[in-house]
C-alpha cells in the first residue's frame, strides 16, 4: 500500500460535523455518505462533512425561496446589526478559524490570521458601512429607479481562502436582501460549518442562509442549474466556471464568475531592480502559490536581468518551508495530493521546454517527509509557447521573461488567456499608471499597492465576470426596476 494511504487512515483531532444547516436548523442529510478532510501537512484525515444530495440541495433552496419575502423586506438598520454583529463574532473566534483553516489548507498561521479570518472581518464590516449611505432609490425624469435585492443565490465556493472566498458572497447578500444557499469546497469546508454556527447565534432568520456540503460534480451543478435559483456566485477553476454556466444557462439566472489568473508583474526600465526582486517572491508565493491573484509572471528589461535572478534566487533559497503551524514557515504544503502531482508536473515542463531553473526545482524541500509539500521554484528565460508561461500552475513557480522595449513589455504581459491581477513598477507613477491603464486585467497594483476590500475585485477574459467587495460588490446581487409616472 502507498504510504500516503497508511496516513490517510490516521484520525486525531477530528473536526467531524454530522449535520447540514438548513432552514436555520441542523439537520441530517438525506445521504449517508461523508466527505473526509485532509490536513495536507501532515496527511491525515482531521475531520469529515457530509456529502449532500440533490435532496439536500432542494430543501436549502425550498427553505431559501419561503424566506425571502420577509428577509428581502427587512429594515437596512437590521442588517447592518447582522452584519456588524458578524464581524464582531470573526474578532472572537479569529484563532479558532485561523487554526481551522491552516489544518485543512495548510496556509502559514500567519497568513491564516490576518488574509483567512482578518479580510472576512473587514469585508463584513464594510458592507454595513456601504449600506450606511447607500441610494436604493433616485427619480430620473418621470421615473422611480429602484434597486432592490436578486432574489435566491447560489455559492459555489473554492478551498483556497474559504472564509474569505464565502464572506465576499455571503456579506453582501446579506446586505442586498437576498437568501442563499452554501456550498463549500469538499478540500476545505470546515470554516464554513463554523460561518453557520455564527450566523445562527447572531440571530440571522431561518431560511437566509443555507449549507450544504458535498461533491461539486453532482450538487454544485444541481444547485447551479435549478430554476428556483434566481443567481448564482462561483468562484474556482476555468473549467469548473465553464460547468457551472452551462448549468445556468437554461434557467437565464444571473452568473457571476470569479476564475483563474496568469498575472503578470511588469518592472519598467525605471524600475529598482533590487526592490523588484524582492517583492517579486512574495507576490507569487503567497498562500504557497495557491492564489487565483499571484503574480506568477515576472517581466523584466533583459538590462536587469542577471540582477533581479540573482536575488530572487537567494532569497527563494533560503524561503522557509515546513510547518505551517510554525510561525516563521513563509510556504505549506499544496492542499492535496493531486495538487502536489500538478505543480511538480509544471516544474518538470519547464525543465523540458528549456527554461533556465535559478531555484527550487523537482522534489520536496529536504528535511520534510510528510504533507504535499514542493519546492519554491524560479524559472528564468521563459518564451510564449512554453507551458509554464501560458498556463496556471497555482503553486509556488515564478517563471521570468525578458523584453527590448515597452511595447514589448506591453505585449508579454497582455499574453495570456486570463486577466485577472497585474503589477507595474517604475520611479514615476505617473508612467506606472499609464501602463497598467493599457493592461487588460482586473486590478492592478502599482509599486506593490496593497490590497483593498473596498475595490472591485474581478476579471477579464477567462478570469470570468462580475465583480466582488465594494460598491460593486454589493450591484451584483441588486435588480433595477424603473417605475414610470
Amino acid at each position: 500500500m502507498h504510504e500516503y494511504h497508511k496516513k490517510h487512515r490516521s484520525r486525531r483531532g477530528m473536526h467531524d460535523r454530522e449535520q447540514l444547516y438548513i432552514n436555520g436548523k441542523w439537520v441530517n442529510s438525506i445521504g449517508n455518505e461523508k466527505i473526509e478532510v485532509i490536513n495536507p501537512s501532515t496527511e491525515e484525515v482531521i475531520g469529515s462533512v457530509p456529502a449532500g444530495t440533490i435532496l439536500d440541495i432542494d430543501a436549502a433552496i425550498s427553505s431559501a425561496k419561503e424566506s425571502l419575502d420577509l428577509w428581502s423586506k427587512s429594515s437596512i438598520e437590521e442588517r447592518i446589526n447582522f452584519l456588524n454583529s458578524l464581524s464582531a463574532s470573526f474578532k472572537d473566534r479569529e484563532e479558532e478559524l485561523a487554526q481551522i483553516i491552516t489544518s485543512e489548507v495548510g496556509t502559514p498561521i500567519g497568513y491564516s490570521r490576518t488574509a483567512m479570518v482578518g479580510s472576512p472581518r473587514v469585508v463584513a464590516r464594510s458592507y454595513a458601512k456601504i449600506l450606511d449611505n447607500y441610494v436604493w432609490e433616485e427619480e430620473v425624469r418621470n421615473s422611480l429607479i429602484i434597486k432592490e435585492g436578486v432574489g435566491v443565490c447560489a455559492f459555489i465556493t473554492p478551498w483556497n481562502y474559504p472564509l474569505h472566498q464565502i464572506i465576499g458572497k455571503v456579506a453582501p447578500a446579506i446586505a442586498a436582501g437576498c437568501t442563499m444557499i452554501l456550498k463549500p469546497s469538499k478540500e476545505a469546508p470546515l470554516s464554513a460549518f463554523i460561518l453557520a454556527e455564527i450566523l445562527h447565534d447572531i440571530g440571522l432568520p431561518p431560511g437566509v442562509f443555507n449549507l450544504v456540503s458535498g461533491h461539486g460534480s453532482e450538487v454544485g451543478e444541481y444547485l447551479a442549474g435549478h430554476p428556483d435559483v434566481d443567481m448564482v456566485s462561483f468562484t474556482g477553476s476555468t473549467g469548473a466556471g465553464v460547468a457551472v454556466s452551462h448549468a445556468a444557462a437554461a434557467s437565464v439566472k444571473r452568473v457571476t464568475l470569479e476564475l483563474g489568473g496568469k498575472s503578470a508583474n511588469v518592472a519598467l526600465d525605471d524600475a529598482n531592480p533590487v526592490l523588484v526582486a524582492k517583492k517579486a517572491i512574495g507576490a507569487c508565493h503567497q498562500n504557497s502559490g495557491q492564489t487565483c491573484s499571484a503574480l506568477t509572471r515576472l517581466i523584466i528589461p533583459s538590462t536587469m536581468k542577471d540582477e533581479v535572478c540573482r536575488i530572487i534566487a537567494e532569497r527563494n533559497d533560503s524561503y522557509t518551508v515546513g510547518d505551517p503551524l510554525d510561525e516563521n514557515t513563509r510556504c505549506g504544503p499544496m492542499v492535496n495530493l493531486k495538487q502536489q502531482i500538478s505543480v511538480t508536473e509544471y516544474i518538470q515542463s519547464g525543465i523540458d521546454e528549456g527554461a533556465t531553473l535559478i531555484s527550487g526545482g523537482l522534489g520536496i524541500p529536504e528535511g520534510i517527509t510528510n504533507g504535499f509539500f514542493v519546492k519554491p521554484t524560479i524559472f528564468a528565460d521563459v518564451t510564449q509557447e512554453m507551458k509554464i508561461w501560458k498556463e496556471e500552475i497555482f503553486g509556488p513557480v515564478l517563471v521570468i521573461a525578458t523584453y527590448e522595449d515597452e511595447d514589448e513589455a506591453l505585449m508579454l504581459a497582455n499574453d495570456s488567456i486570463y486577466g485577472l491581477s497585474g503589477g507595474v513598477w517604475s520611479e514615476s507613477e505617473e508612467r506606472a499608471i499609464k501602463f497598467a491603464k493599457d493592461m487588460r486585467t482586473g486590478q492592478v497594483s502599482i509599486n506593490g499597492g496593497f490590497f483593498n476590500i473596498s475595490a472591485p475585485f474581478g476579471g477579464y477574459k477567462a478570469s470570468g465576470n462580475g465583480r466582488e467587495l465594494g460598491t460593486h460588490g454589493l450591484e451584483e446581487f441588486l435588480e433595477i426596476k424603473s417605475i414610470q409616472r
